[in-house]
């Protein structure tokens, strides 16, 4: 098959949409279909196979800022690529986001896979327009229950669940960055929703020699420096490369996850697993999706920083604990595999053709 990809966030801004983008392509291409993904980009694509079509403007949405194109120029790329590019198939994620997932849904050609990946509730579904743009989905996928219903809600319709997938082999290729001392890694956009502040209100309760690196960055991070500039054991890396996000998650004694909300699927929690390292996380109905009965990984309550230190202190005291679940979660994440999911999509591009075919 020839496959168009289309993400409507930025792929040179940070994000879990983005990095499942990407990641599929890449296993679509490995399994020697013909791959392109089409989407925003604030400077050079990030890989190659990628048509950028102009760059991003940021909008607040779901507590969070998304880099999405609904400008005008974006339409008129993503018009001439679609016509350009002849594709068998298009897989749109987050489809009826502003930008060029809607842009393809008006157009139509083409057979037309979408998946849902956002959780929480959305403005988007009170646009005028918006369930009959949905029709024009042959079939649609949705990462977890709470996406499906979410977006059932908004529009109707049916929903086959499929799940955020990991590229295992990036894991195993990376050598672990460690640190002397016992440490903490955490990943996210610095906002509310995250649960940083949590997390390094737990750090005061923490042992002197325990560290944390804090990764990327947000609306909070000058906030929060000024906070606990005085606490040294705070490492703020900013936003760090792909490798050496592996490296640092691979490294480190353990991954916190200290999300409180708007959390669909928890692939994070997949990464720390595939890289063997054991978690601490947010008993959020999202990560019930990968941690299923507490073997794969702590789960304490969103808010709760008493119990987060107990948590993280425990794993980093009790080598057996975090052992078994390195070995628990390593297991869980090889389910998820990106290769696995791209044979899932095969199989659903090919029954969305079949679809448009037979209509």
């Amino acid at each position: 098959m020839r496959i168009g990809i289309i993400s409507p966030y930025s792929l040179t801004s940070p994000g879990g949409v983005q990095m499942q983008v990407l990641g599929l392509a890449r296993a679509l291409a490995a399994s020697g279909h013909e791959t392109r993904v089409l989407a925003p980009c604030d400077g050079a694509p990030p890989q190659t196979g990628v048509t950028p079509l102009g760059a991003s403007i940021p909008t607040f949405t779901n507590g969070s800022v998304a880099p999405i194109a609904p400008d005008f120029a974006c339409t008129l790329r993503t018009v001439r690529a679609l016509r350009d590019e002849q594709f068998d198939v298009l897989h749109l994620h987050e489809p009826l986001c502003p930008g060029p997932t809607q842009t393809a849904l008006f157009l139509g050609s083409t057979p037309i896979v979408g998946t849902w990946h956002a959780a929480g509730g959305s403005l988007a579904y009170l646009v005028p327009g918006t369930r009959w743009l949905a029709t024009r989905i042959d079939i649609r996928a949705a990462v977890s229950a709470d996406a499906a219903e979410m977006a059932r809600d908004g529009v109707g319709g049916d929903y086959e669940l499929v799940f955020n997938g990991v590229e295992l082999d990036r894991f195993d290729e990376v050598a672990p960055m460690r640190s002397p001392a016992p440490t903490i890694a955490y990943i996210g956009r610095h906002e509310p929703r995250k649960g940083l502040t949590v997390l390094l209100e737990a750090m005061s309760r923490l042992p002197e020699g325990v560290r944390l690196w804090v990764m990327s960055r947000g609306p909070q991070t000058e906030e929060l420096q000024r906070r606990y500039q005085r606490d040294t054991r705070i490492e703020w890396l900013g936003r760090v490369s792909e490798t050496e996000k592996l490296a640092r998650i691979k490294g480190a004694d353990v991954f916190c996850v200290p999300s409180l909300r708007g959390e669909s699927f928890g692939v994070v929690l997949i990464e720390a697993m595939a890289a063997r390292t054991p978690v601490v996380a947010s008993d959020l109905p999202g990560y019930r999706n990968v941690v299923r009965i507490g073997d794969e990984a702590e789960l304490v309550a969103p808010g709760d920083a008493a119990a987060l230190a107990a948590a993280l202190l425990r794993l980093l005291r009790r080598p057996d604990r975090a052992a078994d679940l390195v070995a628990a979660g390593r297991q869980r994440a090889e389910q998820f595999s990106m290769a696995r999911l791209a044979e899932i999509y095969l199989d659903i591009y090919g029954r969305a053709i079949a679809r448009r075919r037979a209509s």
